[in-house]
């Protein structure tokens, strides 16, 4: 059932990197056929494929790199024979550790963060959903008092996962919510507590006062519990997620990345690249509306059907 599960996704996958996939692969598969030598014309055109593609001048240049060493050892000659390689070069950079999840295994605190409009309160319900079909006890805590709508959007993916949430009234505090929501984590002996926090990019300082303010709450009411904190991105956006990103880590310590809307983007080459400029991992991947549309990053899995020639 989870193999099928997970070929069902896989399918999903594919369907949703296709513009990605006319983007970035019908260019390469064009050199690699269209040179009869590995020279740097070559290099530079793939260079050039590749960062069109969103995947950012540093993770380029570290898969070239990569690329590069691996036709001087297996003394390559024929261009069409780098494809597998650079598929190698490209799946190397993904890598996530197993560690990653560690926030699953124990009883933890998940921050998520995120501007409006990239699917953080819907990737909050997600998670609740999926956490709790693995048996685990999670507590959602609505501290996006800025937004009335997204303290509702989420009392509805509470109710859809039977989830406990606590939540404030619009303009309430964020971090009186916290603390409430603490209080009833260690009550119930929850293993997860999933915090939606507000996401004011544009008046940064305030963004960074209200984390800062939750972030003490925890430490001083919750230093046992495991802290992750996820920025959700939204894959369209390509090079303006990228952006968001690094704005967010100015602010917090992000520990991890999660991708909306993968599917319907030519842009999906932004993973490589947010993964490489920021050395933070991209840990969930959404592909669709429905719970089992959000499903953890396989760096193997995302790159096969980015390549793949269904």
């Amino acid at each position: 059932m989870a193999e099928e599960k997970k070929k069902g996704f896989f399918g999903r996958l594919v369907q949703g990197l296709a513009k990605t996939r006319d983007n970035i692969v019908s260019g390469l598969d064009s050199i690699f056929s269209g040179f009869s030598k590995i020279d740097d014309d070559f290099y530079e055109e793939l260079e050039e494929i590749l960062i069109m593609g969103d995947l950012g001048v540093r993770a380029t240049e570290e898969i070239l790199d990569s690329l590069r060493e691996k036709v001087k050892e297996q003394h390559i000659k024929e261009p069409a024979e780098c494809k597998q390689l650079l598929i190698d070069s490209i799946k190397e950079q993904m890598q996530v550790e197993k560690a990653a999840y560690r926030f699953e295994t124990e009883k933890s605190v998940v921050l998520v963060v995120g501007v409006n409009g990239v699917g953080k309160t819907t990737t909050i319900g997600k998670l609740a959903g999926k956490l709790t079909a693995e048996g685990k006890k999670v507590i959602l805590a609505g501290a996006d008092t800025f937004r009335a709508a997204a303290g509702e959007q989420l009392k509805e993916w509470a109710n859809r996962g039977g989830v406990q949430m606590v939540g404030g009234t619009e303009g309430a505090d964020p971090g009186s919510v916290v603390f409430d929501a603490i209080a009833a984590a260690k009550a119930r002996s929850a293993d997860v507590l999933l915090v939606d926090t507000a996401g004011r990019l544009h008046n940064k300082k305030n963004l960074m006062n209200e984390l800062g303010k939750i972030n003490k709450i925890l430490e001083n009411e919750y230093p046992d519990a495991f802290r992750e904190t996820l920025v959700v991105l939204d894959a369209t956006t390509g090079q303006n997620a990228l952006a968001q990103a690094r704005e967010f880590s100015e602010v917090t310590n992000i520990t991890g990345i999660v991708l909306t809307k993968m599917d319907g983007t030519a842009k999906g080459g932004i993973a490589v690249a947010i993964q490489s400029e920021l050395s933070v991992p991209v840990k969930y991947i959404g592909v669709g509306e429905t719970i089992d549309d959000l499903e953890k990053f396989d760096s193997d899995a995302f790159v096969e059907a980015l390549f793949s020639q269904n």
